[in-house]
């Protein structure tokens, strides 16, 4: 499907969300410097792992959001609200004496409100498609955020040293823009609104939730994707310390690699075959069962991840590396188009919130395997991801197709 083919919402959506991310992975990644350099390490860690806490708060209060009221609504509020901060933190950088207690204010209320309003973003992806078109979709969708992933990280990478404040700016202006954006293009979605069914606002949203919370096969489902996705977020946490402690430096043409530069020359492979070929496995993926392909996808992913969890040579590790991510690319876009699926058109945003948690698990489980590599050897740590991996994929085959054969006899 090509991009002029599409509905007028999801052109917004998705060119919204590309320069969004742009905007986000261009400073986020940053934060941590930032407020090392400002505090300390303790509470940098601190204000980092609170802004998980505040991530996961803003998609729950987000998903009811979108649920009961107008999409845009939520998405222009949302904007709005991150512009808003994000100039705040703008305005901090001016004086020579950044008033860190403030600049922590905009920043953790930022957060908030850029994720406040993902599950409204998500939900358009559905509103706007169907069960036929939506593995194109979320492969188009895949191939711009990895796409506005490497845009931001050279953005940060060039600007964040020296240009910081006017780093800033541009953050506050693309951040304007999007609410700009969502006022003039994005069309109302049609749905009615809502009534609350409980006086109690908190009962309401749990009862929002629970529906998704009483779907078996969709908790489990989560579950086994927070344990595969859980591979890539230690090539940033564990993988990375690991080769900046154990990996050979060797010299290519002059150029010196030694553990840091290993990790960010496999950071940059991935991103340039995502770039390079997620159509073309997409394609091909196409002409293949799309439980085999998941399945097979997962695997692939798996063992290039778990292997790369103790490799410390040069080409293996590049090898592992294209072998990981044509996994990624396999099963990826047809993940989340069984997720969509799944969820029942009413309870879009609830269903689309409660999802995210496996992102925020799975950042929660790379963290964890920091400490734990502490007492373990690498290979030991190898057959260990290899084990989580292999128990997300059996929930996920579970989730997706035990269970419904099952149902299908009954």
């Amino acid at each position: 499907m090509k991009f002029s083919q599409l509905p007028p919402n999801l052109k917004v959506r998705l060119v919204s969300a590309f320069f969004n991310r742009v905007a986000m992975h261009a400073v986020l990644p940053f934060m941590a410097l930032f407020f090392t350099h400002e505090k300390s390490k303790f509470y940098a860690g601190t204000i980092l792992m609170i802004s998980v806490g505040v991530s996961i708060c803003a998609n729950i209060l987000g998903g009811y959001a979108a649920d009961r009221w107008k999409r845009k609504s939520i998405l222009i509020i949302s904007a709005l609200s991150a512009a808003t901060m994000v100039t705040g933190m703008t305005i901090c950088l001016i004086p020579n004496n950044t008033p860190i207690i403030l600049f922590t204010f905009f920043y953790l209320f930022y957060v908030f409100s850029s994720d406040f309003g993902m599950p409204a973003m998500e939900a358009i992806v559905l509103d706007s498609t169907t069960p036929e078109n939506r593995k194109d979709i979320y492969a188009m969708e895949y191939w711009l955020v990895n796409m506005s992933f490497s845009i931001g990280a050279v953005l940060g990478g060039v600007l964040y040293i020296k240009y910081q404040f006017a780093l800033f700016i541009l953050l506050a202006v693309i951040n304007w823009s999007l609410a700009l954006c969502y006022i003039f293009l994005l069309q109302n979605d049609g749905r009615p609104k809502k009534n609350q069914l409980h006086n109690n606002m908190f009962k309401d949203l749990w009862n929002s939730y629970k529906t998704a919370l009483k779907d078996t096969r969709f908790v489990i489902l989560i579950v086994g994707a927070m344990l595969v996705s859980s591979s890539e977020s230690m090539l940033s946490s564990y993988i990375s310390v690991r080769l900046s402690e154990t990996f050979e430096p060797i010299t290519i043409l002059g150029f010196k690699i030694e553990g840091v530069r290993m990790f960010s020359l496999l950071s940059f492979e991935n991103t340039l075959l995502v770039v390079c070929t997620t159509f073309l496995v997409s394609k091909m993926t196409n002409n293949m069962n799309y439980k085999n392909a998941l399945i097979s996808g997962l695997i692939i992913y798996g063992i290039g991840y778990s292997l790369m969890m103790s490799g410390n040579e040069f080409y293996y590790l590049l090898i592992l590396g294209v072998i990981a991510t044509l996994g990624e690319l396999m099963y990826s876009p047809i993940y989340f188009t069984e997720q969509a699926n799944r969820i029942p058109e009413d309870r879009r945003g609830a269903f689309l919130a409660f999802a995210s948690l496996s992102h925020n698990g799975s950042t929660l489980l790379s963290h964890g395997a920091l400490i734990i590599g502490t007492f373990l050897l690498p290979w030991h740590m190898s057959i260990l991801l290899a084990t989580v991996v292999l128990l997300g994929i059996c929930c996920i085959y579970f989730a997706l197709y035990i269970k419904k054969e099952e149902e299908c006899r009954i």
